[in-house]
């Protein structure tokens, strides 16, 4: 990839800024496949030396795409190359499936598996009667052991008995009972990270996250899961076609 860099050299002659102009070509090169996720970017000065600019360019570069969430430092090591999941939001699929399909190797920390009482709001989403039993999941969604996303899911007890058995796949558990999800509603919005977040995600305190909420049904109507789920949003993406 050295060899490669010199593709990247600034022109001096250009009124656009060096930094910028570097960050926009390292920008296309990343997203052009260049660099693969969680691969380490040459540093501020093998950036100089290749390609004949200021350590002060480079690292305003560097920080720029570290702004667009892009890059990702860290600390004693390097700059990386940060994983992005884009999830369009007309496919039902789990969280696994999509990053199989691009080529990320899904993972999972369990924090919760237990059955309980249903509390109100998942009453009222679920539909379920008074004091039925659910079965609440919360884990750690990783990619390539990178913390993703924080996610609390309930089903009702019905279709998960024993939480214990889910492994990384619940789409695929529930798919092993033939109760798998055909449509869901979401709801997305923009939050802050609370400090139980931040430090479960490894990220600081009121960093920008999304929270999506999940109610999924069977081709029956019922409601099968409710999901929450927040997402570090320098990682994750929603993707929306429109057509007119």
């Amino acid at each position: 990839m050295l060899t490669k860099l010199s593709a990247f050299k600034p022109n001096p002659a250009s009124d656009t800024p060096l930094y910028m102009q570097l960050a926009n070509m390292l920008s296309d090169g990343i997203a052009s496949g260049d660099w693969r996720a969680n691969q380490a970017l040459p540093s501020e000065r093998v950036l100089s030396d290749i390609l004949e600019i200021s350590r002060v360019t480079a690292r305003k570069a560097i920080d720029m795409l570290c702004d667009r969430g892009m890059l990702t430092r860290r600390r004693g090591s390097g700059t990386y190359i940060t994983p992005k999941l884009e999830q369009p939001l007309s496919r039902l699929t789990s969280f696994s499936e999509e990053l199989r399909q691009r080529g990320f190797t899904a993972g999972s920390r369990w924090l919760q598996r237990d059955i309980g009482a249903a509390a109100p709001l998942e009453l009222l989403s679920l539909g379920l009667s008074p004091h039925m039993p659910v079965a609440r999941l919360r884990r750690l969604r990783t990619a390539d052991d990178v913390v993703m996303a924080i996610e609390t899911t309930t089903i009702p007890a019905l279709y998960m008995p024993d939480p214990q058995q889910v492994t990384d796949s619940l789409y695929g558990y529930l798919e092993s009972r033939g109760t798998i999800p055909m449509r869901a509603l979401q709801h997305i919005r923009a939050v802050n990270a609370t400090a139980e977040q931040a430090k479960l995600a490894n990220i600081k305190t009121g960093e920008a996250m999304l929270h999506i909420t999940r109610v999924s049904y069977l081709d029956n109507g019922a409601a099968v899961e409710l999901t929450h789920s927040y997402c570090r949003s320098d990682y994750y993406e929603f993707v929306a076609e429109s057509r007119r």
